[in-house]
């Protein structure tokens, strides 16, 4: 899997030029989300990473999921398909598509200006300090899956 550098504005228009195939009513390849729940799905990520979505993990959860889960989020080894989803990311209620696709928009625009000086050895509340190119690998891993995941 190549992955891309989240913060170059190479990598943004990648991903903003195939979000542009996406429309409300694709359907997927594989699993049960429609596209505004998987947008919302995806926002959940950046909702946690900047603070709209507060979440902790106690001593033990955090030292579970840095051991087992971390390698998979951050490594360079795709996603398999229908694997486990955390509660938090679990989207149930339709989404408005436009309103979700404008705040994945303004989360990839903002998390490419802050850059990776900003992300390195920033705290993730599911993995502790995490390097820029831990966080690059995690957002543009979820994103990239789920683009697939929608033919985009």
């Amino acid at each position: 899997m190549k992955l891309q550098n989240i913060f170059s504005t190479a990598s943004t228009e990648e991903t903003l030029a195939r979000l542009e195939n996406l429309k409300a009513d694709t359907v997927p390849a594989w699993g049960k989300m429609s596209a505004p729940q998987m947008l919302a799905h995806l926002n959940v990520a950046y909702d946690i990473t900047y603070g709209e979505v507060a979440v902790s993990y106690n001593f033990f959860a955090r030292f579970m999921l840095k051991l087992f889960v971390k390698s998979t989020v951050v490594g360079n080894k795709p996603y398999s398909k229908n694997g486990r989803t955390a509660p938090i990311f679990v989207i149930d209620e339709e989404r408005n598509f436009e309103e979700e696709k404008k705040k994945f928009i303004n989360y990839v625009k903002r998390t490419e200006k802050l850059g990776s000086a900003h992300f390195e050895g920033l705290a993730s509340p599911s993995f502790g300090k995490m390097s820029a190119q831990e966080w690059s690998n995690q957002f543009y891993k979820h994103m990239d899956h789920h683009f697939t995941q929608f033919g985009i």
